[in-house]
């Protein structure tokens, strides 16, 4: 018998440049954030994405956190957020004592539907979160619409989107802030890390503050001022030089890696067509005049009995896939700290089916995968 094949979910992305780098910090001996690396990881994401500021953290959960600073919420404001995401996304604005309002997703995309953010805006909403769900772009028109009628701030959760564009413009510049993460499950990684991107330059003083702890020791370390003091609130998000040398290394080969799981992606879709014709399975639709990142190639079953059964005969075959996210509002911290508004029409019936196929830099096996998904619905008829 032929040896069964191990189909990981994920293979974190190396560049072959990492090592010289982490070694050059090494030679270095500066450890800490604000060195050479760092600006250069900066300076790498602001002039890509030009904006007047790109700050690298130490994750996305604290771009996210930062940009909820930033938006000034007071106790009792209310944050509209799909209920389909990540824990990070909540926390971070709960953390300012805000009151989450989740809403419901469009089914083709998974993506916050704008008809249900509209009619969940109140008397004390203040920000929209729009989450682009596995690099597929939200509809940023009528979110920033909304935004503008209503004075809201919007916060793009980019964290699966890097290099993902809304037609000609870059996810993370979309809206008032943008967040991504370098989490090694992403497109690009150095283990755990983030960066905050700041659209507007009114807001980079306090953005900087809020990152140094508070103070404003960046203005410090650039010899605008002679010494620096404590300014605001803040935290410790400023990643380290490792952080920094090795997601450089990452940032310069972007497209590169882009492109290779764009690749798979297409060839997944390509195999998978037919069972999708079939109305077997549904896969993600990109809207007209976006382009994604190819970060999760995502199928739906038919309800949760059959991806119970999908993902154990997949496991079987040596190909591991996951689901995620369970809905954010019916989990306990989500019962605590927030209520979904409108009709839950698809974030619970969709999460019970959605699948996330193995992707990542390097993956030869899609026709393996593709082979074991098609044995699982002939051993179904």
């Amino acid at each position: 018998m032929p040896e069964q094949k191990n189909i990981p979910f994920n293979r974190p992305a190396v560049t072959g440049h990492e090592e010289s780098y982490l070694l050059e910090v090494l030679r270095r001996r500066k450890f800490s954030g604000g060195g050479e690396f760092s600006r250069r990881c900066g300076s790498w994401l602001r002039q890509r994405f030009e904006v007047p500021a790109a700050l690298v953290t130490t994750s996305g959960t604290h771009a996210l956190e930062m940009a909820a600073l930033l938006c000034r919420l007071e106790p009792g404001d209310e944050v509209i957020l799909p209920s389909f995401g990540f824990s990070s996304t909540a926390t971070a604005f709960v953390r300012c004592g805000a009151r989450l309002v989740f809403v419901d997703v469009r089914a083709s995309t998974m993506n916050i539907d704008p008809e249900a953010v509209a009619a969940a805006i109140g008397p004390r909403t203040r920000v929209i979160v729009a989450l682009h769900y596995a690099g597929v772009p939200c509809d940023m028109d009528a979110l920033n619409q909304l935004a503008r009628s209503h004075d809201l701030v919007v916060v793009e959760d980019a964290a699966q989107a890097i290099f993902s564009k809304y037609g000609e413009r870059l996810c993370g510049t979309l809206g008032d802030y943008g967040c991504f993460s370098f989490h090694e499950t992403k497109n690009l990684q150095c283990g755990e890390g983030g960066a905050l991107l700041v659209s507007s330059a009114d807001q980079v003083g306090r953005a900087e503050v809020i990152w140094e702890k508070g103070t404003d020791r960046a203005r410090f370390f650039r010899g605008e001022i002679d010494k620096y003091t404590w300014r605001d609130i803040g935290s410790s998000y400023v990643a380290s030089e490792l952080t920094a040398a090795f997601l450089l290394a990452q940032l310069e080969r972007g497209r590169e890696l882009t492109e290779a799981r764009l690749r798979i992606w297409d060839a997944y879709r390509q195999r998978l067509d037919p069972l999708v014709d079939g109305g077997r399975l549904e896969v993600a639709r990109v809207p007209e005049g976006s382009t994604h990142n190819g970060h999760i190639f995502w199928v739906k079953v038919k309800d949760l009995a059959e991806r119970t059964a999908f993902l154990s005969y997949l496991a079987d075959q040596g190909v591991h896939a996951v689901f995620h996210y369970l809905p954010l509002h019916s989990s306990p911290a989500g019962v605590r700290f927030g209520r979904f508004h409108g009709e839950d029409r698809v974030t619970t019936r969709d999460s019970e089916r959605l699948v996330r196929l193995p992707l990542f830099d390097g993956l030869e096996e899609v026709e393996c995968v593709a082979d074991a998904i098609e044995g699982f619905y002939r051993n179904v008829e």
